[in-house]
């Protein structure tokens, strides 16, 4: 079996963050490899809007990297099945999310307890495609169960072509600081590609997690939220040396205007003006930091789409300290 290409930056997997006007833009500043929010099994095969919605991207987005979760082997090869119909070129597991919403119902990182069950939906999963198959999952389930690298060792026996490590374990949630030397033992352990993820926002933190990790790339996760331009930037860093340069505050515009746009029409006008609220205050805060929390709150509430974009305007335009006026 051949090698799985490894990003050397990739975009991490976020619910309600990484649907596809927001991969859109991280792509258009550059960015390779972007998975989509996580898409529950059972509910996709059910039709369910939301995960027909995350499983999209054909022709958008590409490579399009769906990310599966799930916790009987029926339903993740049937998700697999359907996601390949959808038009994926990979497929990722979903084996580290720590929300307790997540893990009670025994899918997400709450399968590093069972590596049993674990590996029966590895193997239903890539059974039921032709697609590369990956996997992301912790360090294990906490500091006293630390199996990462068994579970890795078997993953790949099973077929799976990459590992993304978040290095902290399940119960550390988002605790602390993610633990990058950890992951060298999963490195070690595989000789498929590795990917560390967990607390890396530049260039500088990229080059340190590699080197301690050994791992081959890096995935980048909330330090993107407000920042599409992200990705791209810490990978031309890394291949160009210095570090990830932000995009001109008119170019931040013209993107979020766009997301603003892609957004409404994803989710039809209604949804769409309060899904967009969150990567409008994210973007605020990028560009402008504390100083532009009343205007970022004003503009949040405002229902009005054509409201919203001329205040985003009018801000943006602005300099910092009268945009905090």
């Amino acid at each position: 079996m051949s090698r799985l290409a490894a990003p050397l930056v990739s975009l991490a997997p976020m619910a309600g963050v990484t649907d596809i006007p927001f991969r859109r833009q991280v792509k258009n500043f550059g960015g390779r490899y972007c998975v989509s929010e996580m898409v529950a099994c059972e509910q996709l095969a059910r039709e369910r809007l939301d995960m027909v919605r995350r499983a999209a991207g054909a022709g958008v987005i590409s490579p399009l990297v769906i990310q599966l979760a799930g916790r009987e082997p029926r339903w993740m090869a049937e998700g697999a099945r359907m996601a390949e119909a959808a038009g994926a070129d990979v497929i990722d597991i979903n084996m580290g999310c720590p929300a307790k919403s997540v893990t009670s119902g025994l899918c997400g990182s709450a399968l590093m307890r069972d590596p049993v069950t674990a590996l029966r939906l590895i193997e239903a999963t890539v059974g039921a495609t032709g697609l590369p198959v990956t996997l992301k999952m912790r360090l294990g389930w906490d500091h006293a169960s630390l199996n990462a690298p068994d579970i890795a060792r078997s993953a790949q026996a099973a077929g799976v072509r990459m590992l993304t490590i978040h290095g902290r374990t399940r119960n550390q949630f988002f605790a602390g600081a993610a633990d990058w030397a950890a992951i060298a033992p999963i490195v070690d352990a595989v000789s498929i590609p590795v990917i560390a993820n967990g607390d890396i926002s530049s260039a500088c933190d990229a080059r340190r997690a590699l080197l301690l990790s050994g791992a081959a790339g890096v995935m980048i996760g909330r330090a993107a939220q407000g920042r599409p331009w992200l990705p791209g930037a810490i990978e031309h860093a890394l291949k160009h040396g210095g570090e990830a340069a932000a995009p001109e505050r008119a170019q931040s515009l013209a993107s979020l205007l766009t997301l603003y746009e892609d957004t409404l029409e994803f989710y039809d006008r209604g949804l769409g003006v309060r899904v967009a609220r969150k990567h409008i205050a994210w973007t605020i805060d990028a560009v402008f930091g504390a100083g532009a929390r009343e205007r970022r709150k004003a503009i949040c509430m405002l229902e009005d789409s054509s409201r919203v974009r001329e205040e985003l305007c009018v801000l943006f335009d602005g300099e910092p300290e009268r945009a905090a006026a």
